[in-house]
This record gives C-alpha cells, sequence and structure tokens, in this order.
C-alpha cells in the first residue's frame, strides 16, 4: 500500500472517529432538557448562592440550603432551609439566623436534616461571632437535635471544626463529615457514632492517596463505600468507613457535588474546570456507575458564568442542581421525558 493511501485512510478514519465521538458527546449533552423556573418562591424572596441540594426519603421533595438571598446569612433574618414539593412548590422554610455561611446538607434514612455551617467569626463583622464552624442535626420542622463542633470556634480537635463542608449519614447512623474549604481550614474526613461519639478521623492536606485539599462533597454506595469529592485536587475518592483508600477517579474532573442514587449510579456536579484549572474538563454535570467509574453522560453548565456546586436526583431520574454564582436552582429530566410533558 503506498504512503499516500495510508495517509488518506488514516485521515478518514480519524475523521470518522472524530464524527463518532462529536455524535455520542452530543447524545451526551441532549439526554437532559432543563426546566426553568421549576422551583417557586414567594414575591420578593429570591434564591442566594447554593451549594447544598438533595432530595427527601420520599424520593420527590427536594432540600437546598441556600445561603440567604445573597453570598451569606450574616446579619439575615431569612430562613436559608428550604423544602419543595415535586411540583416546585415552597412548603417548609426554617433556621433564619442560626448560620453565617450555609453549605453542605444531608437528609439520613429517619428524615433528619443536617446541614454544615461553613464559616465562622472573622475578628471584624461582631455579628459573626458565636456562630459557624458546626454541624447540625435538625427534625424536619427544625427543631435542633444535635449539634456538632463548638459555635465559633475553628479547630482541628475531634470536636472542632474548620469550614466544615460536607455531612452523611450511614445506613446504622454514623455520621461523616469533610472538614475544610481550602486555604488555611482543614483537610479531613471524621466519622462519628450516631450519638455523636468521635470515633476516627483521616486525611491532610496534600495530593497523596487518602490526602485532601477541599473534601467538598460526600455519597456513599449501596456497598457502604465513602466517596469523597476531593475538588482542589480535581478527583472523587473512595474509601472503606473505617477510612481505608481504596481508589480515586479523576474522570469526573473537579467534583463540588457528589450523588448516588439508588441505582448505584454516581452524579458529579464539576463548577470549578475550565482549561487553565484543569484541562480537558469543562463545568457541568457527569453520570456514571459506581461500579466501573465510567462516564456516560455530561450535562453542561446552562450558565458560563455560573458555579454549579450542589446536585441531587429523585426517584424518577429528576436532577435537581444547585448554583453558587449565579445563584439559581436548576432541574433536569430526562429528554424522552420533558418530550412527553
Amino acid at each position: 500500500m503506498s504512503k499516500s493511501v495510508r495517509i488518506g485512510l488514516t485521515t478518514a478514519v480519524s475523521a470518522a472517529a472524530l464524527i463518532a465521538l462529536s455524535q455520542i458527546v452530543a447524545a451526551q449533552q441532549n439526554a437532559y432538557q432543563t426546566i426553568d423556573n421549576f422551583f417557586q418562591l414567594p414575591e420578593g424572596r429570591k434564591i442566594g448562592s447554593t451549594a447544598g441540594i438533595t432530595v427527601d426519603r420520599d424520593g420527590a421533595s427536594a432540600w437546598v440550603f441556600e445561603r440567604c438571598g445573597g453570598q451569606d446569612c450574616v446579619g439575615s433574618s431569612v430562613a436559608p432551609v428550604l423544602k419543595f414539593d415535586a411540583t416546585g412548590r415552597l412548603v417548609k422554610s426554617f433556621g433564619a439566623g442560626m448560620f453565617l455561611r450555609p453549605h453542605g446538607i444531608h437528609i439520613d434514612r429517619d428524615g433528619n436534616v443536617w446541614v454544615t455551617d461553613g464559616e465562622g467569626p472573622d475578628g471584624k463583622d461582631q455579628r459573626r461571632n458565636g456562630k459557624g464552624h458546626q454541624v447540625f442535626k435538625l427534625d424536619q420542622n427544625g427543631k435542633v437535635l444535635m449539634t456538632l463542633g463548638k459555635a465559633g470556634v475553628a479547630g482541628d480537635g475531634p470536636d472542632t471544626f474548620n469550614m466544615p463542608s460536607a455531612v452523611l449519614v450511614a445506613p446504622n447512623g454514623d455520621i461523616f463529615i469533610g472538614d475544610g474549604h481550602g486555604g488555611n481550614s482543614n483537610a479531613r474526613v471524621l466519622k462519628f457514632s450516631k450519638d455523636g461519639r468521635f470515633i476516627t478521623s483521616w486525611g491532610k492536606k496534600g495530593t497523596g492517596p487518602g490526602d485532601f485539599e477541599t473534601p467538598h462533597a460526600l455519597a456513599m454506595d449501596s456497598r457502604g463505600r465513602l466517596f469523597v469529592g476531593d475538588r482542589g485536587n480535581g478527583r472523587v475518592q473512595i474509601f472503606d468507613q473505617n477510612g481505608t483508600f481504596l481508589e480515586e477517579w479523576k474522570q469526573f474532573g473537579r467534583p463540588s457535588g457528589v450523588f448516588i442514587d439508588r441505582n448505584d449510579i454516581l452524579y458529579v456536579a464539576d463548577s470549578t474546570s475550565d482549561q487553565k484549572t484543569n484541562p480537558g474538563f469543562t463545568k457541568g454535570i457527569r453520570i456514571g456507575s459506581v461500579r466501573d467509574g465510567k462516564v456516560t453522560t455530561f450535562i453542561p453548565d446552562p450558565d458560563p458564568n455560573g458555579s454549579q456546586e450542589g446536585v441531587a436526583v429523585d426517584a424518577k431520574g429528576n436532577i435537581y442542581g444547585s448554583l453558587t454564582g449565579g445563584m439559581a436552582l436548576k432541574k433536569y429530566v430526562p429528554a424522552a421525558a420533558g418530550r412527553t410533558n
């Protein structure tokens, strides 16, 4: 075969491969349809910067932990914990005056609401004093059932946190906390018993296995493996429940939000990737199975100026995303379902 023929065949194969790849990407990106203005708020009320979003045990209602219509809740009288029913109607709100910078949210098997307050006093604004750096367990009416951490105290001991980002409760009631949000904060995961007794912790700042640079989100699969969104290192790290490192996945981008549904499908919200920060990746939601770690679907960030940090999925497969930059909530429905509505 002549050299020119080989080059021609190679070019043709390369072009075909690129076309096939583009078709696959297009199909992935068209797999979901964005529903605008799904979440309904009273007139004059707006959604603030929001990292925390999840789904209730009923598989239909969505819970949001937002920053009081702005960038934080300092001095605000607005309730930042919001519950929306399956139609997007606001049915419950509470938590006014309790938090400084709402961050993570989780609903346990008993329906309790767990939230993390990710900042504390700054030595300047007195309204911050005596609050922050804590994790709260609330009932569905906002009654405080448990508090972990010391109000307004940043620390790295077993009873103090420094900018806790995420909380998750295992099926047996054990509590896991992702403690840290970059900078001079912590970089670790802590484990507590269901009654709040400290059991163990692991992690430090670094890039090695088990190290963290912003343990921003937590999820658990049906096998009991703990998935940690190690955003600063651009990876999802997987551990057993005692902190033993199992593996890491970098194919999901820089994970700000991590959610695993009832079918062991993994959803990762990437709010920070670009060609400078994480070459080869862009912002959006990547979807794949926890069984093999393959990314099968990608939903691009609908707002190029936004930062979609939170992600959750209801029992019907509808995806909910929350934005910090952009201050919005999004709903994505499977395209086939969207065409029938």
